[in-house]
């Protein structure tokens, strides 16, 4: 069963584009995760997230990557890590996730509709 929410509420969820910059290892995580620094352009900056997306991508394969992710949620302690944005992903079987992004490059910090 899919649960409603008002336009109101989805109106509050910050969604932009950012680059991924760096990744790294995090080695505290339960699930083995990678930490990421993105550029989310002048009028954010850059953010810390993590994500579990291990079984997808290699760690050197994401920097200059482009992907969608929540700028506005409040900063949440994952393993020791700050993490300040939730990168947006569709979660498949045994939650393997792959990432969501624009399929043209696009400047950092653009809102998604």
């Amino acid at each position: 069963m899919i649960s409603e929410i008002s336009w109101e509420d989805f109106e509050k969820v910050d969604m932009r584009v950012g680059t991924i910059l760096e990744a790294e290892e995090l080695p505290k995580a339960r699930k083995p995760a990678y930490k990421m620094l993105i550029d989310f352009g002048e009028e954010i900056g850059a953010k810390r997230t993590s994500a579990q997306i291990t079984r997808r991508y290699a760690m050197e394969e994401l920097p200059g990557r482009q992907v969608i992710a929540v700028v506005n949620f409040p900063v949440k302690r994952i393993a020791g890590f700050k993490s300040e944005c939730l990168v947006m992903g569709v979660v498949g079987d045994e939650t393997d996730v792959v990432l969501l992004s624009p399929d043209q490059k696009v400047p950092n910090g653009l809102r998604i509709a």
